[in-house]
């Protein structure tokens, strides 16, 4: 875990920029910047009104699939991340989370631009009070085998058709946009015409 420096603030801070750049629809992005100027530490747990996490879009190797997990706590079909808890490179930490959820080896960042944003609200369990959750989100592309293997933090994981998730009207909607996104990303370009620029 490398420290909390003005270096890994400036570099989430571009890429949050870069994102809303692409993403100028969703608005979410300045409640993300204002939690990185927070004088209170955002990527630790213990931050209770809300913290960084940072979650993986697990890929099959053509990325034709999204590994799943039936999350314990949540009890819903998620995609799998956690808890910064402390380090502030959240692409590492996307990365660690999903090769810790899922048992897979040959796991790799595609690149540390931000896939997608979530804001979300997580309901009090035990000691722990409700609070935010400020996801952001990477992609992760399985490079070896898909033999997954159930953790503690899980009831299940499964690999599921991303082109299917984009329209389960059950799926979460944050797994929706991003299937939505994904297949946008990876479709192909439409052939070249003398009318169209390449």
């Amino acid at each position: 875990m490398s420290p909390r420096t003005a270096a890994t603030d400036a570099a989430l801070r571009r890429a949050l920029f870069d994102y809303a750049r692409r993403w100028p629809e969703e608005t979410v992005v300045g409640a993300f910047l204002a939690l990185l100027d927070d004088p209170e530490d955002p990527f630790r747990r213990e931050r209770r009104q809300g913290h960084f996490t940072a979650s993986a879009w697990l890929v099959s190797g053509d990325g034709r699939r999204l590994l799943m997990t039936h999350h314990r706590k949540l009890d819903r079909w998620l995609q799998l991340g956690g808890h910064a808890d402390g380090d502030p490179d959240l692409p590492r930490v996307a990365l660690r989370e999903a090769a810790e959820e899922s048992g897979l080896r040959g796991l790799a960042l595609e690149d540390e631009a931000i896939f997608d944003l979530d804001r979300h609200w997580i309901p009090a369990r035990g000691e722990v009070p409700a609070h935010w959750h400020y996801d952001v989100r990477y992609v992760v592309r399985a490079h070896g085998g898909e033999d997954y293997v159930v953790g503690d933090e899980s009831h299940d994981l499964a690999w599921r058709g991303i082109a299917a998730l984009a329209e389960d009207a059950d799926a979460d909607p944050s797994v929706r946009r991003m299937a939505r996104k994904w297949a946008a990303r990876v479709s192909p370009r439409a052939p070249c015409t003398l009318r169209s620029s390449c």
